[in-house]
């Protein structure tokens, strides 16, 4: 997927600088990716990953009892704990993970096609400052774009309630917080963060 002409191309590519935090099952892996508030590693077997977030919204959106989960959300193993504290001021967590790919494929059209739903509605929306990416991601659940599958507009309704529940802003312009699984089932893979 394309970066937005409108959104700053350097702004996705901020990365947290902490090191890894010292944990027994950190130790020796081998790195994926960062983001601005995670750091993901391979653990090794090709289908899990340890990733270690330090935003409270990472950490509710993939952790919290009351998450979205379902064919569309990455699928949790376990919740590992605090293991540290970021230089941002927050504990990191480190949860366990299906491994995801980058989007290809159907996969990648069907996120281009939400990402660009995502965004008219945030054009459409803009006079409401912040508030614009909640209102266009319920737009989205209610008058999906043809061609959206029921079970991702499903999936973007329960996104949306999640986001109303919790002090967090959506993000699916990013095209790293879509990914998918081997199957190429398009997953929300971190489409929140702290305003």
């Amino acid at each position: 997927m394309a970066v937005r002409p409108d959104r700053d191309a350097a702004s996705y590519d901020r990365r947290i600088a902490d090191p890894v935090p010292d944990h027994p099952l950190l130790a020796g892996l081998a790195e994926l990716g960062r983001g601005e508030s995670s750091i993901v590693l391979d653990a090794g077997d090709g289908e899990r990953v340890f990733k270690v977030v330090s935003s409270p919204a990472d950490y509710c959106f993939l952790a919290a009892d009351d998450r979205p989960i379902g064919l569309h959300f990455p699928r949790l193993i376990k919740d590992h704990g605090v293991v540290g504290k970021a230089s941002n001021g927050y504990s990191f967590r480190l949860l366990e993970l299906e491994r995801l790919l980058p989007v290809a494929g159907e996969a990648e059209a069907l996120g281009q096609l939400l990402s660009d739903a995502y965004w008219q509605g945030c054009e459409k929306w803009a006079n409401l400052g912040v508030n614009r990416g909640r209102l266009a991601l319920y737009h989205i659940a209610q008058e999906p774009p043809p061609g959206l599958p029921t079970s991702l507009v499903k999936a973007v309704a329960d996104l949306s309630d999640f986001i109303e529940g919790y002090p967090v802003q959506p993000d699916i312009l990013n095209p790293h917080n879509l990914m998918m699984r081997p199957d190429g089932t398009l997953v929300f893979s971190d489409p929140v963060f702290l305003p």
